[in-house]
């Protein structure tokens, strides 16, 4: 469900393309996110630090759309959005006794170590290469082709990566207290 909500935004600004271009989309998306991050703080009485960070890449990249009437930045924003993503699970890993998706995930189950540093890593990589194909369709492919990607091509690739992690963890993870062997 959080998946769909994180979504929502993107799921408006592709609807709002197709109706009325990118300028209405790209304000459709800035409202919409505006609104996104309002209920999130209404329903759990807090934002998390990421979640404040992408919304302010969401006014800036989409105000910047706006104000010079170039939609090279807000096809930006995504790849920045993912090496943002990338940076912070990969400066966890280093500089961290546990990494944000051991945070994030190690209240539910036990991983050896060596695992989560695996999962830690597939993330970084997966961020990364997820902002280079952004930067590869908006560059090389029609307006519309990298609308189309934004919300299929992302949403259909961070599925089958999450997908791919869960059988992975099937393989891996022990009942939760059971100590490495």
């Amino acid at each position: 469900m959080k998946l769909l909500t994180d979504f929502l935004p993107v799921i408006i600004f592709f609807v709002a393309y197709k109706v009325w271009g990118m300028y209405v989309a790209t304000g459709a998306f800035i409202a919409a996110s505006l609104v996104q991050m309002a209920w999130t703080y209404r329903l759990h009485g807090k934002v998390e630090t990421l979640q404040w960070v992408t919304l302010g890449l969401v006014l800036v990249f989409g105000g910047l759309t706006l104000a010079l009437q170039d939609p090279l930045f807000i096809k930006w924003k995504p790849t920045i959005v993912n090496w943002l993503f990338a940076a912070a699970f990969l400066g966890s890993g280093l500089f961290m006794q546990r990494s944000l998706l051991q945070r994030m995930m190690g209240h539910a189950i036990y991983l050896p170590q060596s695992i989560w540093a695996r999962l830690n890593l597939a993330w970084i990589l997966f961020f990364i290469s997820a902002g280079l194909l952004n930067l590869y369709v908006a560059y090389n492919f029609s307006e519309s082709a990298w609308v189309d990607f934004k919300l299929f091509g992302m949403l259909g690739m961070t599925l089958v990566f999450i997908l791919l992690q869960g059988l992975y963890l099937a393989r891996h993870m022990q009942p939760l207290g059971e100590k490495q062997r």
